[in-house]
């Protein structure tokens, strides 16, 4: 195959697209560059279909490598990349919700699409290059698919728009928005915000579409000079019969099934009494028709009638199967502090989605350290959220594994949503767990989690800047006549039968994240537009139930939870509290029982359950550290003696010499006739030398006897100089071996 390649000018920054020198065992691939930001995305289809498989299987990996950002990672043994990290996965998820919808209908063959990162510069995420070059290695292959599909980044910094911003910008800006779609449809968005307007959100949306319809004009040249030929794939569909005699028989007996304000367990007990006398009617009717796999046939007829009545009812008589109004969220309840030894915990209901969320306080070290492909300095993350969803909760039978990708990204999401009104580290230094248990799954299980993190957190008493809630938003639209109702809080089937599923979270200010998904290639701007407005109306109600539940944090925190008291030091005197291969911190936490964390930027956390060792350990830490100046008294202790003087440790840590010309007004001939090791003495600071060293007195804190012989010594004068009556060879310079410099 021939080398084709294309570029062009996006937003400012070279962008292109080559296909045909590597990875040519794929079905098809691509190269795509954003500067020097490297992906490689190979598409790759089955050749048959795998036997009993019942739904479209498509697997998207983005695969990171390290090389690509010049580092080297993991312990002493393996310098192998592992599992996919959190962010891998989202990456990946960003690809799959873009694409997905796109596939034939009854398409079954194993379709795999793989984004291998290369390089990676500090400005642009490569994540948008791969979904742009997953497009145009599916549009050009010969893997059936209705392509192709553009995705950009929006950035607002300072009020201004920018497409595929810098990471530097995003973190600067107050809206980080990923796009994906076509010229007139939008299939994905995903969103983190500052509290932004629903109007802000549609104007970034808006902004993108000429850079999307830019991008997908580059696929169609690479398609048209391509020319691919799609395979005839199997389609695994009901046959035509079937369905309409199935249809005939049970769509008056699957409706009374389905709609009525009774529970899903009730509901789904009724539809498949509904579905299995349907199946051994159709089956009886077609015995003698063993090609047409009867069976399966009335298994994807039933799936697709039962859709189609919701639909059309939706559609045609705004009636839902609960028998509530297209504009009204199900009943809401919530409760605080329902476990006795959590720092904060809450339960979150509405309708049958219920969701148990536990916050945990800890230490600055308790923080996830940061440091994949795209952390190109080593950072730390203070508020983590995990989100678990066992097979209990939608009544089923599955294996308790690890997280999956769809723990994952609702985690993620749920987590965006909050984070941003976890209050500074200066205001509270706690690292913060938060688990989402979800008890019970009929929809929306993301935006309980967002709403019982909220409560969770404010009965932990942590200060968040504001109340975020979320709710989840669906649409039914017909494509021939352009026809679509919004619906507010969807519930499971709804989410399954429909057209869209858009996830929106914020408080009464604004936006804070969103994360949408389409099945269909048919949502507009208009029709998205009416659903932010739509879903404003449902945040605001749900808020309200959670402040008639609790209105404001807690004033105290649990007692069960750490207590953390900071100090401000100099950052140049970090060394002094640590010392040498850390003795001084490890003797103080060893004689406290604290937990000590230091910032590079001399913010000293410690963190206890006990209120007196906070305190020891943080009066010793600010003696390590303290200013001296002169003129100061303290009460010290003997160390050293020597000929020339006694060494007194003043604060620990710190020590200073008296000098024997210090000690007495009179005439002092040898150090112990006045002090010995271990005397408690009360000296004042007489000068701080050029080098840090400090010079003591106790003569100045003592009264000055009439008559007598003083020693009146000048100011300058040095043990070790000529004249000297004692032994200056013990100075030479530095005193008896003391260290130059501050002492530590």
């Amino acid at each position: 195959m021939s080398v084709i390649r294309k570029e062009i000018d996006l937003a400012g920054k070279k962008f292109s697209l080559e296909s045909g020198a590597l990875a040519q065992q794929a079905n098809s691939s691509f190269l795509a560059r954003l500067d020097d930001t490297v992906v490689l995305v190979t598409a790759t289809m089955s050749q048959t279909v795998r036997e009993g498989m019942s739904y479209f299987p498509l697997l998207v990996d983005y695969e990171e490598r390290l090389y690509a950002s010049g580092k080297i990672k993991g312990s002493r043994f393996i310098k192998r990349e592992g599992r996919a990290t959190d962010e891998a996965v989202l990456s990946g998820r960003l690809i799959d919700r873009s694409i997905r919808p796109l596939f034939p209908d009854g398409m079954r063959n194993d379709v795999q699409v793989v984004a291998t990162i290369l390089s990676v510069d500090e400005v642009s995420d490569p994540d948008i290059v791969a979904i742009n070059a997953a497009s145009a290695a599916l549009s050009t292959s010969d893997i059936p698919f209705d392509g192709p599909i553009a995705a950009v980044r929006v950035g607002r910094v300072d009020k201004k728009l920018v497409i595929n911003p810098s990471y530097t910008e995003r973190e600067q800006g107050d809206l980080d928005l990923v796009i994906s779609g076509t010229v007139e449809h939008v299939l994905m968005v995903e969103a983190e915000a500052g509290l932004v307007s629903e109007a802000d959100i549609i104007e970034a949306i808006k902004f993108a579409q000429p850079y999307l319809a830019q991008l997908i004009k580059m696929q169609e040249e690479l398609v048209k000079t391509v020319n691919p030929t799609k395979a005839a794939v199997m389609k695994v569909l009901p046959d035509e019969k079937i369905l309409a005699d199935v249809e005939a028989y049970a769509r008056d007996r699957l409706e009374k099934a389905l709609y009525g304000k009774f529970p899903k367990h009730q509901r789904d007990k009724q539809v498949a009494a509904v579905n299995l006398e349907t199946a051994k009617h159709i089956s009886e009717k077609y015995k003698d028709n063993p090609e047409l796999n009867v069976a399966l046939s009335i298994d994807l007829s039933l799936e697709k009638l039962t859709k189609k009545i919701i639909r059309t009812n939706i559609l045609e008589k705004e009636r839902r199967i609960d028998e509530r109004p297209l504009t009204e969220t199900r009943p809401v309840s919530c409760e605080v502090g329902v476990l006795p030894r959590t720092h904060g915990s809450a339960i979150f209901n509405r309708g049958e989605t219920q969701v148990l969320s536990i916050v945990t306080l800890g230490s600055s070290g308790d923080a996830q350290i940061l440091d994949g492909m795209e952390n190109f300095e080593e950072t730390t993350k203070r508020y983590i959220h995990h989100y678990n969803f066992p097979g209990y909760s939608v009544g089923e039978v599955s294996p308790m594994r690890g997280p999956g990708r769809r723990e994952t990204g609702h985690g993620a999401l749920a987590e965006r949503a909050v984070e941003l009104v976890i209050p500074d580290k200066e205001k509270f230094p706690y690292t913060l767990r938060l688990v989402s248990e979800v008890l019970s799954s009929n929809g929306s299980t993301s935006m309980a989690s967002t709403c019982g993190s909220t409560l969770s957190l404010m009965d932990a008493g942590v200060p968040i800047t504001d109340m975020i809630g979320g709710v989840a938003m669906g649409a039914v639209l017909d494509k021939d006549s352009g026809k679509y109702k919004i619906l507010t809080d969807i519930q499971g089937i709804e989410d399954s039968s429909g057209d869209m599923d858009f996830k929106v979270t914020g408080s009464e200010k604004g936006i804070s994240a969103l994360q949408m998904d389409v099945k269909s290639k048919s949502l507009t701007v208009e029709i998205l537009e009416q659903a932010l407005k739509q879903a404003r109306d449902g945040r605001l109600h749900i808020l309200k139930v959670m402040k008639e539940t609790i209105a404001e944090p807690r004033a105290e925190m649990s007692p069960l939870a750490p207590r953390i008291t900071t100090l401000q030091i100099n950052p140049e005197k970090i060394r002094d509290v640590i010392g040498t291969g850390g003795k001084v911190i490890n003797k103080i936490i060893a004689e406290t029982g604290v937990q000590i964390d230091i910032e590079d930027s001399g913010l000293v956390m410690v963190t206890s359950n006990d209120a007196e060792a906070s305190k020891k350990a943080l009066d010793w830490i600010h003696d390590l550290t303290r200013e001296f100046k002169a003129g100061e008294v303290f009460k010290g202790k003997v160390t050293r003696i020597m000929d020339f003087g006694a060494f007194v440790e003043i604060v620990p840590g710190h020590e200073g010499l008296v000098h024997i010309s210090e000690l007495e007004h009179n005439h002092v001939n040898r150090v112990e006739d006045v002090v010995n090791i271990g005397d408690e003495v009360e000296v004042k600071i007489k000068e701080i030398d050029e080098q840090g060293r400090i010079n003591l007195s106790r003569k100045a804190l003592l009264p000055r006897p009439e008559g007598g012989t003083f020693d009146e010594r000048p100011r300058d004068f040095h043990p070790g100089s000529n004249g000297s009556r004692r032994g200056g060879s013990h100075r030479g310079g530095p005193r008896g071996g003391r260290p130059h410099g501050p002492r530590h």
